[in-house]
């Protein structure tokens, strides 16, 4: 495993983090994501994300209970909060200073921990003034509850806003947490360059684009059974935008460029990633403990400029660019 400074900050992170996003708590037994938060540790990863969302806390007190016999300082732990938990009431969603102060106590409840290494806001909330947003974030920091605060999926001028009241506050904003992989680069035009400006490191997600990159599905044909594709419990929603032809076609195209480097499928799309300097970790799931290993076999890779120019050949008409495309909703949610 190799180590990068998370942003312009002193926290280093492994350069593959481990999520829990869509699996504990709900796609995989219990007794697997045990065993896959084993082998991401004897991997060297040291860095574990979740949410309070995922699986409506569920994942949380899986990851808590995963790690409960690790030494505390030997981990970097990463939660959010924005999305509804709970029963759904009027104020168990967004970024009001009642919900953070809430829901930051019961993260910690569930992780078994005294503190995380970085709160983050899960997305931008657009029903509740900023300055009460970074406000409750301050004394959350200031209370030794979280040492660094960081977003996800916010805009370049959501960053901006937020980062200049973070330095009146005093308080280390230093990360941001977006989607991206091969296909997915909407973050290069604006959030990129802003994040390099201030400081941020990308701890990206779906590296993979939900399995797609990986070559399993293949043009034409119906999802292996048991894939994510076929999970009913919103697996198969998220990979949607990736299922067809044209984008099949394409991935397919990157087989022997992934071979010619020696690396699988998914390998090449982690260790694509991490080629962006602004990225400080790639985030993984997985359902079964050699996945990880697969995965993590991506970091400390290089590749070389022919094979960068080869990836871009190879998938040039379905990569998504629209910087837009980053985009919180624009009322607080709700539970269904």
């Amino acid at each position: 495993m190799e180590f990068r400074y998370l942003g312009k900050s002193g926290l280093k992170v492994s350069e593959i983090a481990y999520g829990n996003w869509l699996t504990h708590g709900s796609q995989v037994e219990e007794d697997a994501a045990l065993a896959c938060v084993r082998r991401a540790l004897d991997e060297g990863i040291t860095t574990f994300d979740t949410a309070d969302v995922y699986a409506n806390t569920a994942a949380e007190s899986v990851l808590g209970r995963a790690l409960g016999d690790v030494r505390r300082e030997s981990v970097e732990i990463l939660t959010k909060v924005f999305w509804p938990t709970g029963p759904g009431g009027p104020n168990d969603a967004g970024l009001g200073r009642k919900h953070i102060m809430e829901s930051i106590d019961g993260s910690l409840r569930r992780l078994q921990t005294d503190y995380v290494d970085v709160y983050q806001a899960h997305r931008f909330d657009n029903e509740t003034p900023l300055e009460e947003t970074m406000s409750a974030f301050a004394d959350v920091v200031h209370a030794g509850k979280a040492h660094y605060i960081g977003v996800s999926e916010w805009t370049a001028d959501e960053i901006r806003a937020g980062h200049e009241l973070a330095r009146e506050l005093r308080i280390p904003f230093i990360s941001n947490q977006p989607q991206y992989s091969m296909l997915w680069r909407v973050i290069d035009e604006r959030v990129v360059p802003a994040s390099e400006e201030l400081g941020l490191g990308q701890i990206v997600w779906s590296p993979i684009a939900q399995g797609v990159l990986t070559g399993k599905y293949k043009p034409g044909a119906q999802p292996p059974a048991g894939s994510r594709a076929t999970d009913a419990g919103g697996g198969a929603d998220n990979i949607a935008r990736w299922l067809n032809d044209d984008v099949l076609n394409a991935v397919a195209k990157l087989e022997p460029i992934a071979a010619e480097a020696g690396l699988s499928m998914a390998q090449l799309a982690v260790a694509w990633v991490l080629q962006n300097p602004n990225v400080s970790a790639a985030i993984i799931g997985a359902s079964r403990p050699e996945q990880v290993s697969e995965n993590v076999a991506a970091a400390g890779v290089r590749l070389d400029e022919a094979t960068m120019r080869a990836i871009d050949d190879a998938i040039a008409g379905v990569v998504v660019r629209d910087p837009a495309l980053t985009v919180s909703p624009d009322s607080r949610p709700g539970r269904g």
